[in-house]
């Protein structure tokens, strides 16, 4: 093992020391100044978020891209410092939801019945992590499809702690599906953040805030052969700082009307794509814009 991943580990390890041992104010603070940091001297990052800015809104002017942009490096500070705290318990996961007996009694009656997997359609859009904390807490652990991180040091003793500590777990793409497929047939909860880009054979052309972008099928192949509920949930950070759960109704649509597979995966991922673009149209600062989703598409 390189030292590099050493002394990233240790790196981490201070800041969550750090974290832990200052107030909360001090914390958010602190993320807060290092997304500005980032967004002013990290070109290469900054300028791709401006540019997927503007290719989702081509109407908005070069100010409010920059305002847009600035705005949603400083939610991701807000994602990372609760993150730090609660991995120091520092966070109060449940007084941080404002509808928590409400979307409590959903989950109550979409997830009793065992009969028939569920897939959380969900994004990096807000405090997914705190989402995921509080379903685990809630009594609803959730298996996690996640990209293993390229530091293991960091990933299997800090982030994948962190994650199951609730009964949450980590699925690793690379095997995936065959324990994605268990999980659904024993009538539990796998959650898939679905708005990463995309290429290969497990992807088909859909489009995204109106352009062509290569999207992921695996929700659109396990609805046609499983038949699970397909469940679009997110977290949607308030004004007060506090959020709110969001779960839509389930989504059932199986494409009827088209005779040929291919196109049914496509009309389903296309309806797939349409949610989650809803729902970053109505707060579209709190979506991770860093991320280079339209690479396929430019």
């Amino acid at each position: 093992m390189s030292m590099k991943f050493f002394i990233e580990y240790y790196l981490v390890k201070t800041v969550l020391l750090f974290t832990k041992l200052f107030p909360n104010t001090f914390v958010y603070a602190f993320c807060k100044t290092i997304a500005h940091l980032f967004f002013k001297y990290n070109q290469r990052r900054t300028s791709l978020t401006l540019k997927n800015i503007h290719f989702a809104y081509p109407h908005k002017s070069e100010e409010q891209v920059h305002a847009l942009a600035l705005e949603a490096y400083e939610s991701v500070a807000i994602t990372l410092a609760e993150t730090l705290l609660m991995f120091n318990d520092r966070l109060d996961i449940d007084g941080m939801i404002e509808n928590k007996n409400e979307i409590l009694e959903k989950f109550e009656r979409y997830f009793k019945d065992t009969t028939r997997g569920k897939l959380l359609m969900t994004g990096h859009y807000s405090n997914w992590e705190l989402l995921a904390h509080f379903l685990g807490k809630s009594g609803y652990p959730i298996k996690n499809i996640a990209r293993e991180g390229n530091n293991h040091l960091i990933d299997e003793r800090i982030i994948q702690p962190f994650r199951a500590k609730y009964g949450n777990k980590n699925i690793y793409k690379k095997n995936a599906i065959i324990s994605l497929v268990k999980t659904l047939k024993q009538g539990l909860r796998v959650s898939i953040l679905f708005d990463q880009k995309a290429s290969g054979a497990n992807s088909v052309k859909t489009h995204f805030f109106g352009k062509e972008v290569q999207t992921v099928d695996v929700l659109a192949q396990l609805k046609l052969k499983y038949n699970p509920l397909v469940l679009p949930t997110f977290i949607v950070r308030g004004k007060n700082g506090k959020y709110t759960v969001v779960m839509k109704d389930p989504l059932e649509y199986i494409a009827e009307e088209e005779s040929d597979e291919t196109q049914k995966i496509i009309k389903i991922t296309q309806l797939y794509n349409d949610t989650i673009e809803e729902v970053i149209k109505a707060n579209p600062a709190q979506w991770f814009w860093m991320h280079d989703r339209w690479r396929i598409a430019k």
